[in-house]
């Protein structure tokens, strides 16, 4: 039998997911010295790495196409600094947490 109201773990409303990365023609110093630390780690198929920053926005009372105003305007306006930085995002409805230290798997 369906379960009417989700347990309090769960979030039954919208996400957004923010990515902010520096733009491919602004020299990433960080990335640089994380990509040296793996070869040196033996990972060595690692070639290049860019840092950036992950932001999770808990959205209540939007439907989809307002979410996705809303979320382009944080991210636009707030989030990222549009002279070195560039932003994509995915709204995602009835968003579940993923297990810690697994990568994401279940």
């Amino acid at each position: 039998m369906p379960r009417l109201n989700p347990p309090p773990c769960y979030n039954a409303g919208m996400k957004a997911h923010v990515w902010v990365m520096l733009k491919s023609t602004v020299l990433d110093p960080q990335g640089t010295a994380i990509q040296q630390a793996l070869a040196s780690l033996g990972h060595a198929a690692v070639r290049d790495v860019r840092q950036g920053k992950f932001f999770v926005l808990d959205l209540q009372n939007l439907d989809r196409p307002a979410a996705q105003a809303e979320v382009e305007r944080i991210a636009r306006e707030v989030l990222t600094n549009p002279v070195i930085e560039e932003f994509r995002f995915e709204i995602v409805e009835d968003a579940k947490p993923a297990l810690a230290g697994q990568g994401g798997q279940k």
